[in-house]
């Protein structure tokens, strides 16, 4: 199968994607779909119908379909922890019943999602109060999921906050928690702990300092603390009343959480009806992955292409360029989404993989990336896929020349990418600034863009709630289809564990309570350093 993917491509590696435009007049319109609000333009790439064909013809080898099913039926397809997947559930607010072990798991969804609105609506009308009045801030406390998904969406929809300001920690470094708390009035204050165990190490770390502060500047910690949790005994002990504690079950993986009360902090500053866009914004992508072919449908789309790029021309990064400054934080969201779910070398059945696993996901807003990294991408050795974002309309119509310059610029790009420049060319414009001879070759060369680089583009009218929901969750389900292809399991994230336990074996190293003899030299003496600048 992938055997004759790799032939398939290594027979076309040379063609050039713009002679495939001029092949079919109609190649935009037809390698690219649209669903609800957004368009996927994969055009700018090197495959042709019959390329696609191939790769399509993997979602029904590898049993996609029934693999979709069963994980919106709530089978318990994270097959090594024994647990359904069902974040799509968070946002299925008119679907229908979900099971899970036989019982319907919706009535408390909408349960929790009622009540989140409820604490919510107090919060932001007043009439639950800090010690020194209305909350003016929220700081969400978390790590991984429990910060990545709603810090990105708090700064997407910042044009629709209209409640008190939200602030994330996440790293277990003193200066986070110094420096957000900084400049904060503790009796204005809530601080709301995301951890459903309550035992996360960075989280509870700086909690403790966070409640420390609260209390020593006189706010209120019965009041001005909430938990994202399961662990009610926990919570209880760490002083947070039972009706400020939201929980979610364990069929909600944290990279996949933002859509349930994970995503309280987000609500806080956009209110329960947008925050209810959002998701609705989720499911109906959840909607169109279910229902569309697998010609017409999006998230396969997207998968195919990303497959196409890693494991069949073995292009080992993936670029995510959102023209959109309020996606800054989108990139980082979809490392840890791609990364820790298909970063993986272990098949489902416990065989190892003998292709290679996902890709290394970066990226940076534009136009900020052209002036630091795109030099790499357009001259390196190296070809990278890249993955712009645009959308039509930005959300200040005074500012409207700023938009269509940051249009002209992302188009600008990923054309820039497929067409290239030749030498001739660049020796002609050397030429025409007076270069004769050997130093206008050499100028020449310096300028010569190979082109020819694929790059697909998702645009939107505007980045409204619910086109960020159908954003989201079109990546969540192109990771599934690329796992389900793949055949390993992308719901677990045993890579993270052995150093979580490496570390908590090291505090008491650190603090000299026992010796570095079972560590290596690096280690050790790498110890031995803290010890001798620390004493």
């Amino acid at each position: 199968m992938w055997s004759d993917l790799q032939a398939r491509y290594l027979a076309t590696q040379s063609r050039n994607i713009l002679d495939l435009f001029e092949a079919d007049p109609q190649r935009a319109g037809d390698f690219s779909v649209e669903t609800g609000d957004i368009r996927f333009d994969y055009s700018k790439t090197n495959l042709d119908s019959e390329d696609r064909a191939a790769l399509i013809a993997l979602c029904d080898v590898s049993g996609l379909a029934a693999r979709r099913d069963a994980m919106f039926a709530g089978e318990k397809i994270n097959e090594t922890e024994c647990r359904a997947v069902l974040h799509t559930a968070l946002r299925n607010l008119d679907g229908g019943p979900v099971l899970v072990d036989g019982a319907d798991v919706m009535s408390e969804v909408l349960d929790t999602l009622q009540r989140m609105g409820a604490f919510t609506d107090a919060v932001r009308d007043g009439r639950h109060a800090g010690a020194g009045g209305a909350i003016t801030d929220v700081v969400n406390i978390g790590i991984g999921g429990s910060d990545l998904g709603p810090a990105m969406a708090t700064l997407a929809l910042a044009p629709y906050h209209d409640g008190p300001r939200c602030h994330y920690v996440s790293n277990v470094d003193g200066a986070h928690i110094s420096d957000t708390l900084r400049g904060l009035d503790p009796k204005h204050t809530l601080l709301i702990v995301a951890s459903k165990t309550f035992t996360t190490v960075e989280t509870m770390t700086n909690a403790r300092t966070a409640r420390a502060w609260l209390t020593e500047g006189g706010g209120d910690p019965q009041a001005q603390m909430a938990a994202v949790s399961t662990a009610a005994d926990l919570t209880a002990d760490f002083g947070i009343p039972a009706s400020q504690v939201f929980g979610f079950e364990d069929w909600v993986g944290g990279r996949y959480s933002v859509w349930g009360p994970v995503g309280l902090s987000l609500m806080m500053a956009i209110g329960k009806e947008v925050f209810a866009a959002f998701l609705r914004g989720g499911q109906a992508m959840d909607m169109h992955f279910r229902a569309a072919a697998w010609q017409e449908n999006m998230p396969v789309l997207l998968a195919i292409v990303g497959l196409w790029h890693r494991q069949v021309a073995g292009h080992g990064t993936r670029a995510v360029l959102p023209y959109d400054q309020r996606l800054a934080r989108l990139p980082a969201y979809l490392q840890q989404l791609e990364m820790e779910s298909n970063g993986k070398c272990v098949a489902m059945d416990g065989s190892t993989l003998t292709i290679p696993s996902g890709p290394v996901v970066w990226g940076e807003p534009g136009t900020n990336g052209q002036h630091a990294f795109y030099q790499l991408i357009h001259q390196g050795s190296d070809v990278i896929p890249c993955e712009f974002l645009v959308a039509a309309q930005g959300h200040d119509p005074a500012l409207a020349h700023h938009h269509q310059l940051l249009i002209a610029n992302c188009l600008a790009q990923s054309e820039a990418l497929m067409r290239g420049r030749s030498l001739e060319t660049a020796t002609e414009m050397m030429a025409a600034q007076g270069f004769t001879g050997e130093e206008r070759d050499r100028q020449a060369r310096h300028r010569v863009f190979a082109g020819n680089r694929p790059s697909t583009t998702l645009i939107y009218p505007r980045l409204t709630p619910f086109v960020l929901g159908q954003i989201i969750a079109l990546y969540e389900h192109r990771v599934f289809v690329e796992g389900v292809i793949l055949g390993l399991n992308s719901f677990d994230q045993w890579g993270v564990e052995l150093g979580k336990e490496l570390a908590t074996s090291l505090g008491p190293v650190l603090d000299g309570t026992e010796t570095t003899d079972n560590k290596d030299g690096s280690t050790a003496s790498l110890v031995a350093f803290v010890h001798r600048h620390c004493d």
